[in-house]
Parts: structure tokens; C-alpha cells; sequence
């Protein structure tokens, strides 16, 4: 194999190698003199120092702290316009309230809670201090101009649950979430007053039916809960929508509901009742029905009876059935005649 071999003549290396040096100075940092062709002595390296030295440390400069002035609150008139400086609900502000407030958990024993000054515990609660009774009444007063007189007849809380029997209850929530519908605020919950109504024995017994534990006995009130749909409105047209239904079945009456026996009655009803017959045949012994003397039978002695077999067996309506009956036949209770 032969070998290729150039040989470069004296002027082609001088050529390269000023061509060479050129790059090589244009590219590489400038560190050496031109002049002399070395280092020059304001181009040294820096000393790297590990360790630190007093003289290289630098003075610290002294901070200049302002004077700050005393609280707000030690400056403040005993009758100064408190709706002012505090008009609005806001955060706590120890310094602008001249009360001595204390909140939290004292840390060591037979020690006081923390006072308002850096206190994170009276910032967390809300205050009302924005409400009190000058200011309320300013307030009111301010917005009698756009009220109108109270309606007559709505004197008391009677005479408002007489007029209003219906009363419809909603809650609205604040929260951080991306939405401003907190699912709890489509429940609606709707209260009737069922004596309202008017409904006969046989509607009352049937809504009674229908409505199932809704319907509270002792303050005669009927609870209607909706949450089903999406919205408050159409949970509340929902609500009275049921209100509507159950008001007008409650007072249809099935023709097959005029066939029903004594056996097929889902009370006791004492006016169809033997039990009414056998009391006006004692009460009104001798006698014929029909007859201008003839009594009938004492509504007491009626309910007692009713609520007997309705309610069941207890003191209550045992003791009531035992005084209503001798008061039927005329006679004293044992307990009374040992009295006298």
C-alpha cells in the first residue's frame, strides 16, 4: 500500500499558523498583553478563600427602627361614635377595640388565657361588634322609610299561625367550593297546621293514613320534606303539589267505603258501634227510642270508650273508661264514698 506524503513548503505554514493564532485569539479570552506578549500584572486570577477573614467582613448596617405609636385603643374618648370606628363586620383588630378581651388556653396552671394583642384565636371567630343596640337603632331608623305599617289582625303569634298556617323552612350555605350550590340548600321543609284544613272525621282519618309518622298529634302539625329535585323552587312546588294531592284524595270517598261493616273499620268508631246501643239502652232503662225523655248517650263516656280501643290499654284510659261509666250508671267512685 503506498503512503501519500505532502510536504508543506515554509511559506504555507507561516500562512497557517498567523491564521491559527488569529482564531485562537478571537476565540480564547483575552489574558494576555498584547504589547508584551504575556500576563499582564491587572490580569491575575482571584485568590479563592475557603475561610472567611474579620477584614473581609462587611459592616452590618444598623437598622433604624421607627417609633410606633400607642394603641388605638388608649387614646379613645368614653363617648366617642363607636358606629365609626367600627362600622362594618371585619376582622378583630386588638388595637381598636378598648375592651379587655381574652381567648384561648392558658398553657401553664393558675395562669390567665391570652389577652387580644397576637391572639389567633379572637381573629378566627366572627364578632358582632359591629352590632350594637346605638347603631342598630340608627339602622332602623334609617330603613323605616322604605317599610310599611304591620298589618292589623297579626298582633300575636295566634293570630299569625291562624292567618299563615303554612310555614315553609330553607337554609342557604356559604362555602368555598367551584360552585355556588351547596346540595344541602334544595331541601325544603313545609308545616301545615292540620286543623287548618277543616277536614271532616273521614278525610282526617284517611289524610292521617297517608301522611303515616309526618303528622305530629301533639302539636297538630304535618311535616312535608323534599329534596328529590335539583332546586329549591321545584322542591317547593313539589311540596305543595303533595300538600294538594293528599288534601283532595282525604276527602274523596270510594263507593266502595259505604259497604264497609263494623268488621272492616280500620278504628273504632263508637257511633256504629254496639257498644252505643247497649249505653242508651242502660242509660235510658225502661224507655223506648223515640220517646221525648229518651237521653242519649254522654259524648265523655263516647270518647273514653273510642280512646280505649284506639289508643290501647294504659292507666290513663283505663282509669277514664272506669269514672266515666259509674258517672253513666250514677254512681260514686269507691275512694269517694270512703271519704264521706
Amino acid at each position: 500500500m503506498a503512503l501519500l506524503v505532502r510536504y508543506i513548503t515554509l511559506p504555507q505554514w507561516s500562512r497557517a499558523a498567523q491564521t491559527l493564532g488569529y482564531r485562537m485569539q478571537s476565540t480564547a479570552p483575552r489574558l494576555v498583553n498584547e504589547d508584551r506578549g504575556g500576563f499582564g500584572q491587572d490580569e491575575e486570577f482571584r485568590v479563592l478563600n475557603l475561610k472567611q477573614v474579620k477584614n473581609q467582613r462587611a459592616a452590618r448596617r444598623k437598622a433604624i427602627r421607627p417609633d410606633v405609636p400607642p394603641p388605638r385603643s388608649q387614646q379613645m374618648a368614653t363617648d366617642q361614635d363607636w358606629g365609626a370606628v367600627w362600622p362594618g363586620p371585619r376582622s378583630f383588630h386588638p388595637a381598636s377595640v378598648p375592651l379587655p378581651l381574652r381567648q384561648g388556653y392558658a398553657t401553664k396552671k393558675n395562669q390567665m388565657a391570652p389577652g387580644k394583642f397576637a391572639n389567633a384565636e379572637l381573629i378566627k371567630i366572627p364578632n358582632f361588634l359591629h352590632l350594637t343596640p346605638p347603631v342598630i337603632k340608627r339602622q332602623c331608623e334609617a330603613l323605616k322609610q322604605f317599610c310599611t305599617p304591620w298589618p292589623k289582625g297579626l298582633e300575636s303569634e295566634e293570630k299569625m299561625r291562624r292567618h299563615f298556617p303554612l310555614t315553609c323552612i330553607t337554609a342557604d350555605y356559604c362555602h368555598a367550593l367551584p360552585t355556588i350550590r351547596n346540595p344541602l340548600s334544595r331541601i325544603v321543609t313545609v308545616q301545615l297546621q292540620l286543623g287548618a284544613l277543616q277536614l271532616d272525621r273521614h278525610a282526617k282519618d284517611k289524610l292521617l293514613r297517608l301522611v303515616g309518622e309526618r303528622y305530629d298529634a301533639e302539636s297538630d302539625v304535618l311535616t312535608i320534606v323534599t329534596d328529590r329535585c335539583p332546586l329549591k323552587k321545584q322542591n317547593y312546588d313539589y311540596a305543595i303539589y303533595l300538600i294538594t294531592a293528599l288534601y283532595h284524595e282525604s276527602n274523596v270517598v270510594e263507593p266502595w267505603e259505604a259497604t264497609k261493616s263494623e268488621a272492616d273499620m280500620e278504628y273504632y268508631d263508637f257511633e256504629r258501634n254496639c257498644s252505643k246501643k247497649n249505653a242508651e239502652a242502660t242509660l235510658n232503662w225502661g224507655r223506648k227510642e223515640g220517646d221525648a225523655d229518651w237521653a242519649p248517650c254522654p259524648s265523655e263516656f263516647a270518647d273514653a270508650v273510642a280512646r280505649l280501643f284506639n289508643d290501647g290499654e294504659n292507666a290513663y284510659n283505663l282509669d277514664k273508661y272506669k269514672e266515666q261509666s259509674l258517672a253513666l250508671l250514677g254512681l260514686q267512685a269507691p275512694a269517694a264514698v270512703a271519704a264521706q
